[in-house]
């Protein structure tokens, strides 16, 4: 595994096997590590995890935190580590990302696997009420493991995955933490994500609070050329984290099927 940072990029790891090259972006309070379960399932792909700006080991550069300079980033890593056959993997806010990115057209990208992704058209839940109520979610780890437990997941996890998800949103620059709730959730990408081309599929839990499946279908797959949606039974949002065996076999199936093509 090679660890890498130079001046102004995130850091990132790269795990060297078979391509296409999975690039993982992980959620608003995760880090490259949300993807560990994932990755060992994924024993000897091509794997690239980036802790986005101002997350995890990324969180002393400096900012902006927009969706538009982490877009910038992702596509900035790729091009670090030389990645030129690739698929895009991203959750939640790292969602989002993944459907900038793609609407760049960037070479090399054969698909995008949205993971109980925000939309790309803002749910009509997401008022300024919300966003200030959600910009304070990760203010102490007691309201972050009270987030975890009764919003974000749905399942029973062991003590280190909880303790891990209370690190991890705890570990971000202030701003890098306030942006998404404030601005990042509210902006309306949807004739950004109309633009991209490539095959997407979408995962969602069956009990998602943060990204319902009713959402998805309404506000992100009309916005998508050629999609698919995949539910995966009893789990919440922190798929990577409650499903991981579920979700290495749908992103299988897509990498192979993309392969195949």
């Amino acid at each position: 595994m090679n660890a890498s940072m130079t001046n102004d990029l995130p850091v990132y790891d790269h795990v060297h096997g078979t391509g296409p090259t999975l690039v993982f972006v992980h959620y608003w309070g995760g880090s490259a590590r949300t993807w560990a379960s994932v990755i060992t399932g994924l024993g000897g792909r091509d794997i690239l995890t980036i802790d986005s700006r101002g997350w995890g080991r990324s969180s002393s550069l400096p900012g902006p935190y927009s969706l538009q300079q982490l877009t910038n980033d992702t596509l900035n890593v790729i091009a670090d580590a030389e990645i030129a056959d690739y698929m895009l993997v991203g959750h939640s806010m790292g969602g989002k990302v993944a459907q900038l990115v793609a609407s760049a057209h960037p070479n090399g990208l054969r698909g995008i696997v949205l993971v109980g992704s925000a939309p790309a058209r803002p749910a009509d839940e997401i008022t300024p009420e919300h966003q200030e109520g959600l910009s304070h979610a990760y203010d102490s780890d007691e309201s972050a493991a009270w987030a975890r437990d009764n919003v974000l997941t749905a399942t029973s996890l062991a003590d280190t995955v909880k303790t891990q998800i209370v690190q991890d949103s705890r570990s971000s620059a202030a701003a890098a933490a306030a942006e998404w709730p404030l601005h990042g959730i509210a902006q309306d990408i949807s004739a950004e994500t109309s633009q991209a081309t490539v095959p997407a599929l979408v995962v969602t839990g069956e009990y998602d609070q943060v990204e319902p499946t009713d959402v998805l279908r309404r506000n992100l797959l009309p916005y998508l050329a050629h999609s698919e949606l995949i539910v995966i039974p009893r789990t919440g949002h922190l798929i990577p984290l409650e499903a991981p065996t579920e979700l290495v076999s749908v992103i299988e199936s897509f990498a192979n099927s993309l392969s195949a093509a």
